[in-house]
């Protein structure tokens, strides 16, 4: 199967403005590109790259005054297949894990376990560990969340989560990482492109959306409390302790959204189906 992605974003401000952008498909699906999705700014102004503390691609550029459309348009091979669900895998010991890892046991910027922690135990304490109590705390936090737009905002964290009980997939996903980090189970915030491929009429306008990884058996394994379910065609940006270290974009001085747009189409290599790339 193949995906098309992409997006466009138009800022205004109202002096030259230095940005940094995490918009760029993560390196781990880099084999899987058929188009790259290389960043265009309109107008165009010199980019630098880099890689992150998470090894996210990053991109650094000193905006204009006055409007700045930021695009991508890429083309990914994906098997089309849903994400795996392992039932059996457990979680290690915090003595046994990697050193690496460690970092997402602890608290972050929106995810504060120490308000969350006797939640946590009291809820999913008797549940079996491992891929079975993570599965338990994303079936808490899908049922405890209401998903609405209007009733969130970007410094919401995951213990107002919690008590609101109203949010978007970021919040979803602050709220199952914070739960898992306190029942010692390594978790990490991902961003980045979800299809409607397999998913029933109709479909909501597409954004970015946002998931976790959680450490079992060994390695990083894919948990979406938000839709609840395996997904066809997630294709990751970036990883990061939490939302504030995968921003799509950051602005040191004042940066306007004026628009928004992303798409994830299936894509059957005509050159017609290119229909949804910027003007």
């Amino acid at each position: 199967m193949q995906i098309q992605v992409g997006y466009e974003l138009t800022y205004r401000c109202p002096t030259p403005t230095p940005m940094i952008l995490t918009l760029s498909i993560n390196d781990s699906r880099g084999s899987d590109l058929i188009e790259p999705d290389r960043l265009v700014l309109t107008p165009a102004v010199p980019v630098q790259t880099y890689r992150d503390t998470y090894g996210n691609r990053c991109s650094r550029i000193l905006a204009p005054a006055g409007l700045i459309t930021l695009s991508g348009n890429g083309v990914v091979a994906d098997s089309g297949l849903p994400d795996p669900v392992l039932p059996w895998l457990d979680q290690e010991p915090v003595e046994s894990l990697p050193e690496e890892v460690l970092l997402f046991l602890l608290g972050s910027r929106y995810c504060e376990t120490d308000l969350l922690s006797e939640t946590a135990w009291q809820q999913f304490d008797a549940v079996p560990s491992g891929w079975k109590r993570v599965q338990a705390i994303c079936d808490f936090v899908h049922r405890h969340i209401t998903f609405n737009y209007g009733q969130t905002s970007p410094t919401k964290t995951a213990h107002q989560v919690y008590r609101d009980q109203v949010g978007v997939c970021r919040d979803f996903a602050h709220l199952a990482i914070t739960l898992c980090r306190c029942m010692n189970i390594p978790a990490r915030y991902c961003m980045g492109y979800i299809s409607d491929i397999g998913e029933p009429l109709p479909h909501s306008e597409m954004d970015f959306a946002a998931w976790f990884e959680a450490y079992l058996g060994g390695d990083w394994h894919i948990f979406d409390p938000r839709n609840n379910k395996p997904r066809i065609g997630r294709i990751l940006i970036a990883r990061g302790r939490d939302a504030a270290d995968v921003a799509l974009t950051t602005s040191f001085g004042r940066a306007t959204l004026e628009s928004f747009r992303v798409w994830t189409d299936e894509w059957n290599g005509e050159e017609g189906q290119l229909a949804n790339l910027p003007n």
